[in-house]
């Protein structure tokens, strides 16, 4: 099943529509959606090195959008939307703490937390919450975006080969470590 769906995604590389695929999951993922855009970023790009740089490029637009959105979501919508949401992943608890320290380190927090694991939704929830100074977390998204997307782009676009190599033989080791990571990162944002 995991060797059909690399091949699939693999194939939608080369499709024309590969590109809006990727950015609908980029935007989505800053602000609301679970799964990451480097769930599709990291096959499109080992099946096309020579786009790299602009299926990066596309995730970084993607997703400074989205976290505008996540943004809104927080500062108009808290109540309403973002409360219910931060709740469905389990997060009501902490959140308060989180925004009291959003404050004082909004700006590294932003800067940190958008190039981990960490789902990087409830980072833009947060700022617009917290009422976060808005050119600023555009700025600082694009910046931390932009460094983790252009940065898997460009290893995957020097060492593509011995890395698709080793993902075709090791594909469930891979994809295990994928989602180690994304559950990883809920569980550290659980535990802040």
């Amino acid at each position: 099943m995991l060797k059909r769906f690399y091949d699939r995604t693999l194939a939608l590389a080369s499709s024309p529509r590969a590109a809006w695929w990727l950015a609908i999951i980029a935007f989505a993922e800053a602000s609301f959606f679970p799964i990451p855009p480097d769930t599709l970023l990291v096959p499109m790009a080992l099946a096309r090195p020579d786009r790299a740089w602009r299926f990066a490029l596309v995730c970084t637009v993607a997703s400074v959008i989205g976290g505008a959105l996540g943004y809104f979501i927080g500062y108009e919508l808290f109540d309403q939307l973002a409360r219910p949401l931060i709740a469905f992943y389990g997060y009501g608890a902490r959140f308060d703490a989180f925004q009291a320290t959003y404050a004082q380190y909004g700006l590294w927090i932003i800067l940190i937390k958008g190039v981990t694991p960490i789902p990087y939704k409830i980072v833009t929830i947060a700022s617009g919450a917290a009422h976060f100074d808005f050119a600023l977390f555009m700025a600082a998204s694009v910046v931390t975006r932009g460094a983790r997307f252009f940065l898997v782009a460009t290893l995957l676009h020097y060492f593509g080969d011995s890395v698709r190599t080793f993902v075709e033989r090791r594909l469930t080791l891979v994809t295990t470590g994928i989602a180690v990571g994304i559950i990883g990162g809920f569980l550290v944002l659980r535990l802040m």
